[in-house]
């Protein structure tokens, strides 16, 4: 069984590191997780009409089908998330696959279109280049290698990730998948399926003043994904976990519109967020006595 990594912390930084082939050499970059902060918010991304801030309402072949991508079970599981993930969407009558990390590879996104979901929660690793530029990258669990998918490399689909610099030093690296895989790669439509992005700065490509594209929104809606939910800045394993059990239970059980689930997710959770905080300065002070 494979040995999985002890986190660091909710202040852990998780680097990413692009490479090229060997054609064009070695550039290798590394993408920051930083840790979350306050004003962090869940946003939506659509290239649909108004219509599309309805409840999740698929076509019947998709209808009431989920799928939960935990790739970071391989480094931060959370057994609690799944469970309450799964038996919410139970209770709304979702059939629910679940996806460990280790199925997170290549071939596995590449196919996933196909499977018909009409909710897809990905809990994934996801950074910038360097921290800072596009475009998106999606951490899988297959190790990387210069001669492998060498196309799809030349070609910026798929690129090299690490968890810190000093991995990414040794070696240790998985491929990621960038917003053009999603679009020239992955097999078939996800048929107005509603996407919700766990990962750090699953919207952050939008808000840069200079054109990016595709951005991975764009991708995955120009896919056929009819809504895609996600982070503009990064975000830490703990709060993206408790924000989309609040989304979800807006969304599935009280079927509420998804900028009304959004809404009171984003102010929900500030408010446990500032709890949080207001008893970790209480517990500060009173080690100072």
């Amino acid at each position: 069984m494979k040995e999985k990594r002890k986190p660091k912390g909710t202040k852990a930084e998780i680097r990413a590191y692009t490479k090229r082939s060997r054609l064009v050499g070695t550039a290798i970059g590394i993408v920051i997780f930083v840790v979350v902060i306050a004003f962090s918010s869940f946003l939506i991304y659509s290239y649909l009409n108004p219509s599309s801030n309805q409840p999740p309402t698929p076509p019947p072949e998709l209808e009431l089908r989920a799928a939960i991508v935990d790739h970071l079970s391989l480094t931060i599981p959370n057994e609690s998330f799944n469970q309450t993930v799964t038996n919410i969407l139970e209770a709304a009558g979702y059939a629910v696959d679940y996806y460990p990390g280790e199925e997170a590879t290549v071939g596995f996104y590449k196919n996933l279109p196909t499977h018909g979901y009409g909710l897809i929660v990905l809990r994934v690793h996801s950074g910038l280049r360097e921290g800072e530029k596009p475009p998106l990258c999606l951490f899988t669990s297959e190790r990387y290698s210069e001669t492998k998918y060498s196309w799809e490399q030349l070609t910026d689909r798929l690129t090299g990730v690490a968890y810190s610099e000093e991995e990414a030093k040794k070696g240790i690296t998985y491929f990621g998948i960038t917003p053009k895989f999603v679009q020239q790669d992955m097999k078939g439509n996800f048929q107005n399926a509603t996407i919700i992005m766990m990962g750090c700065n699953g919207l952050t490509e939008l808000l840069y003043p200079y054109p990016v594209s595709p951005s991975m929104p764009e991708a995955f809606i120009g896919k056929g994904a009819k809504v895609y939910i996600g982070w503009d800045l990064a975000v830490s394993a703990g709060h993206t976990d408790k924000a989309t059990i609040q989304l979800l239970e807006h969304l599935v059980t009280e079927r509420q519109t998804i900028k009304q689930a959004v809404t009171e997710a984003i102010v929900n959770f500030r408010s446990w967020l500032a709890i949080q905080l207001q008893t970790s300065m209480r517990a500060a002070e009173m080690s100072k006595k």
